[in-house]
């Protein structure tokens, strides 16, 4: 798979203030976008884990951390396929 290389440049306090190293925040801002890509339903679970550069379950998991649901369903669409059965 090819890879594109973001750079970007934050203010030193910014790591100082999170408690984490450059390779740490990357992480963490990678996980984040991820999870808020899938929480507007612009991306899957696969492509956020992806993005996020962890497996399918550790992204799950991440989704309970940052207190998304794993369901992309909106409560609408629940309401409307159980009303029809």
């Amino acid at each position: 798979m090819a890879m594109r290389n973001i750079a970007y440049d934050i203010p030193e306090g910014v790591l100082a203030s999170l408690r984490c190293d450059a390779e740490g925040f990357t992480r963490e801002l990678r996980l984040a976008a991820a999870v808020k890509w899938y929480e507007n339903g612009i991306i899957s679970q696969g492509r956020a884990a992806e993005i996020a550069g962890v497996s399918r379950a550790e992204f799950i998991e991440a989704l309970g951390r940052f207190r998304v649901t794993p369901f992309q369903t909106s409560e609408e669409e629940l309401i409307r396929e159980t009303s029809d059965e």
